[in-house]
């Protein structure tokens, strides 16, 4: 079964925080929600201004919060960069971080990534051997954890379908797997639907964006990720990918979360779910 969630960060554009977030989560009477971390403090976020949620606060009284709401967590967003010497320095314990967390609030996975960027002076191979010592020491964590890691398509590794083959392969691990991102698989000039069916064995989470028209024609090819959708879903290019790669999914009796990134005004999330919920449903 296919379920509907959506990520807290919808709102960081409008300098929404995460009450806003579940707010509108149930407004509109979504199951699931996600949401990203923070490994500290954040002024803007201690100001009420950012929809992420610290991993120094308490697990226990955010899980109490979110039943009586009736709102489960499909996905802690861990994606600090964990491919390459900054994975290395921070991001290891940042997902080391977030896994405890997850574990703590009932949520089943982390998510993580690779970064906007290639790293200078480094060839694909020595990111390859450091993302597979990264991954090592976080999947420790998760196996003693019970949590599943996920790796998001979003940068130059993870949207090169070799690479990050090569990573799963190297694993196979039942702890590491797949958030597909129909937005990033679109703008780095992918084919979402070819790429969905490529990773489906591995596949537990999925991100849902759509790409409005200009910032196709502007950037596709160009980059490897975006934030958001800047139109609703289903207002964009990418509206007839996003319908394909739901039917196979439903076609292949997948179950789990699909999570509406967009910008997160009112009647964009009220569209994106118009278009969405039928598909899922």
């Amino acid at each position: 079964m296919i379920h509907l969630g959506m990520h807290t960060d919808n709102l960081r554009p409008l300098s929404g925080n995460f009450q806003m977030a579940v707010d509108t989560a149930l407004k509109y009477g979504l199951s699931h929600i996600e949401f990203g971390v923070i490994h500290g403090q954040y002024f803007v976020h201690g100001l009420g201004y950012d929809p992420a949620v610290s991993l120094q606060s308490n697990p226990r009284r955010l899980r109490k919060y979110l039943d009586s709401k009736g709102l489960r967590v499909s996905q802690i967003d861990g994606a600090f960069p964990l491919m390459g010497p900054d994975g290395s320095t921070f991001g290891v314990q940042y997902v080391q971080q977030a896994i405890r967390f997850a574990a703590e609030i009932g949520c089943p996975i982390v998510d993580t990534t690779d970064g906007a960027r290639k790293y200078e002076g480094y060839t694909d191979d020595e990111i390859f051997r450091i993302a597979v010592e990264n991954y090592k020491q976080c999947l420790a964590w998760a196996d003693d954890y019970g949590v599943t890691i996920n790796i998001e398509t979003h940068g130059p590794y993870t949207t090169n379908a070799e690479f990050l083959m090569r990573l799963f392969r190297h694993f196979e691990s039942e702890r590491l797997r797949f958030n597909f991102d129909t937005g990033n698989t679109y703008i780095s000039g992918n084919d979402p639907v070819d790429y969905l069916k490529q990773f489906r064995k591995y596949v537990a989470h999925c991100h849902i964006k759509d790409v409005s028209p200009g910032l196709a024609a502007a950037m596709r090819g160009e980059e490897t990720g975006i934030g958001c959708s800047e139109v609703p879903v289903g207002g964009g290019v990418n509206a007839e990918n996003i319908t394909k790669c739901l039917a196979f999914l439903k076609e292949t009796r997948w179950d789990g979360v699909v999570s509406i990134e967009c910008y997160g005004a009112d009647e964009n999330i009220r569209k994106s779910i118009e278009f969405l919920r039928p598909l899922v449903a």
